[in-house]
């Protein structure tokens, strides 16, 4: 069980992994740094405490932490409890979901991993954008995607605002680089899927004549903007497009993604 431990003291040492989250070359969730996983709210901390990933500590406020007491019955890490005023000096901003937990990254499966136990896939080129990468991850969740391989260009799902954007789904749904890039896309290829670039070009067949195909795929994805690079578009074995009223060319990447993760799930479901 989690050890409730008090304290008001904002310069206890023991709090540091929650430390200046607002300060970019300090952050405990920086890759090159200390490469934490740090989860908000009690939604997305149950998520990390069912998940692979070994908690470290909680800090919240009392009512926060009772509610995930549940939760925490089975988990041997401290509990830091205090006010919502110094938890804010803490962090570094006042945070209204009153409770973080930390945790150690986890082993994550390789692509072709990945690949030998999925049907849909999606695969994405230059989200750099870290709400983009979340709310990708939560619509993945949400839409029957078994995976998501990442690659050139892509932000880390693992960056708190990610975490956050996803409502903790990226600790769900399993995730690798896919290297080299492109070139990479002949490994996805070689395990039987179909790759399917969405693009809003008028000579793309359109998403549900891709989808009644059958078949496992993997659906490309861009950046929001400037969309998939031209060499990975010629990587693909077909361009796939949604159809849209008049006057209306585009739709933010993720919204793109969840009309297609549906499309494509449900054919194979």
């Amino acid at each position: 069980m989690a050890q409730i431990v008090r304290t008001e003291d904002e310069g206890d040492p023991r709090l540091d992994d929650f430390r200046d989250l607002s300060t970019a070359d300090r952050r405990p969730d920086r890759p090159g740094g200390r490469g934490l996983v740090i989860a908000e709210g009690t939604v997305v901390v149950r998520r990390l405490l069912a998940s692979a990933y070994p908690p470290r500590a909680l800090l919240g406020v009392e009512r926060r932490i009772a509610e995930l007491a549940p939760d925490l019955a089975d988990v041997p890490v401290p509990a830091y409890v205090t006010s919502a005023e110094v938890m804010a000096k803490v962090v570094g901003f006042h945070l209204n979901r009153g409770v973080l937990a930390v945790a150690d990254r986890a082993p994550q499966p390789d692509a072709d991993e990945i690949l030998a136990r999925s049907r849909v896939v999606a695969v994405l080129e230059g989200v750099g954008d870290h709400e983009n990468i979340g709310a990708l991850f939560r619509n993945a969740a949400a839409l029957g995607v078994d995976g998501v391989l990442l690659g050139a260009g892509c932000a880390d799902p693992l960056y708190r605002r990610s975490v956050r954007v996803s409502m903790g789904n990226v600790l769900r749904v399993p995730f690798a680089p896919l290297t080299p890039w492109p070139s990479g896309l002949e490994r996805v290829r070689a395990a039987g899927f179909r790759v399917a670039a969405l693009t809003p070009r008028a000579d793309s067949r359109t998403l549900r004549e891709v989808a009644a195909d059958g078949g496992r795929t993997a659906l490309l994805l861009g950046s929001e903007g400037p969309g998939l690079t031209a060499e990975a578009l010629d990587s693909a074995d077909v361009a796939v497009r949604i159809p849209m009223s008049e006057g209306v060319d585009s739709l933010n990447v993720a919204t793109a993604a969840a009309v297609a993760f549906y499309e494509l799930a449900a054919a194979v479901n």
